[in-house]
Formats: C-alpha cells, structure tokens, sequence
C-alpha cells in the first residue's frame, strides 16, 4: 500500500447536493468540470485537484476513504466536518 497518493474531490455542501454530483459523474460528467463547478474548497480552481498527500494529511473520514481507492476510482459520498466530499483518486 502507497504511502502517498493524489487525488482531487469535490466539496458539497449537503448531502442532497452530493447525491446529484455523484449521479452526475455517473453519467459521465468530467470530474475536474463538475469540481470548478459547484465545489467549495479552494482546490476546485484545479478541477478539484489536491495534489499529493500522505497518511496523517487529512481529516480522519477523508484520509480513510482516499486511500481505500484504486487509481481512476470515484469514491462513495464521504461526510467530514467540512460537508460531503467526492474524492478520485488521480495516481
């Protein structure tokens, strides 16, 4: 297992919203389009992109969500005390 990885998400306000972007990306929408769209982080200037990380970088939930992912995986909708986040993993 990968001690550092890299990944982009899309912050969400409400659950709700969440479902929709996860539908979305279901469909077949650019991850890095919906990002720039209706994420709240900073990041979403980047499509989202959050660069490379390692263990110990993020919150708990968030940390244990992006590293149960494989490369080009969308993750479940993942709740912080941030909001809801879709995370992909990049690399």
């Amino acid at each position: 297992m990968s001690d550092k990885i890299h990944c982009a998400h899309i912050l969400i306000k409400t659950e709700k919203e969440a479902k929709t972007v996860l539908e979305m990306l279901k469909k077949g929408e650019k991850f890095a389009n919906l990002a720039k769209e209706v994420s709240l982080c900073p990041s979403k200037k980047r499509g989202g992109d959050l660069g490379t990380f390692s263990r110990g970088k993020m919150v708990k939930e968030f940390e244990k969500a992006a590293f149960a992912l494989q490369k080009g995986q969308i993750s479940p909708i993942t709740k912080t005390k941030f909001g809801y986040h879709i995370i992909k993993r990049l690399e």
